[in-house]
């Protein structure tokens, strides 16, 4: 079983991919398969509502983007999905949102393929603002069917410089344990 976290920071080495690679390595460690998606340096656009992808054959976007492709492969072949972003103005990254947005639209529009999939979120604050944007990625996976698993606590962990989050301990206890219930969801809806 495979499982693609995608780290929404602009900023590459920070906390939140400190986060999914800290979830990541405790699952490869469960013995899944990982694939790292970092949007550092990659501008995906926004969808722009063209309505392209209910008018192809296989799942894709028509939209001409080089940072996005090779995306929606990689959620296809995903048994589960992590997706962390920092808070940015009590939000999720635009960046985030421009990529589930579009693998979104391109998943209803094309059998629903992200049905039953084990979704969870990690979000990364200096202070305020998580609960919204943890809220605002689950109900991506909730409208999506997705399973959702849960921690200790809110997937979320606190740091504004890069590494601040390694010394948020509960943060850290916390994603481990997420990372614990989302290979055990996963091992249970496999057999």
């Amino acid at each position: 079983m495979r499982v693609l976290g995608i780290s929404g920071s602009p900023r590459k080495g920070g906390n939140t991919e400190t986060l999914i690679r800290r979830a990541l390595d405790a699952l490869a460690g469960e013995g899944f398969e990982t694939d790292f998606l970092s949007l550092a340096g990659r501008p995906v656009k926004p969808c722009t509502a063209c309505g392209g992808c209910s008018k192809t054959k296989t799942a894709e976007c028509v939209l001409d983007d080089p940072a996005f492709e090779g995306v929606i492969e990689r959620f296809q072949a995903a048994d589960g999905i992590l997706v962390g972003s920092p808070v940015y103005f009590g939000s999720a990254t635009p960046e985030t949102m421009a990529l589930l947005d579009r693998v979104g639209y391109v998943s209803r529009r094309h059998g629903n393929f992200l049905r039953r999939k084990v979704g969870a979120a990690i979000v990364v604050a200096r202070r305020a603002g998580k609960n919204f944007t943890f809220a605002q990625l689950n109900y991506f996976f909730l409208l999506s069917e997705m399973i959702v698993p849960g921690s200790t606590y809110w997937n979320v962990g606190i740091g504004r410089e890069k590494g601040d989050v390694e010394h948020d301990e509960e943060g850290l206890e916390t994603i481990d344990n997420l990372a614990a219930n989302m290979a055990w969801t996963m091992k249970k809806l496999a057999q």
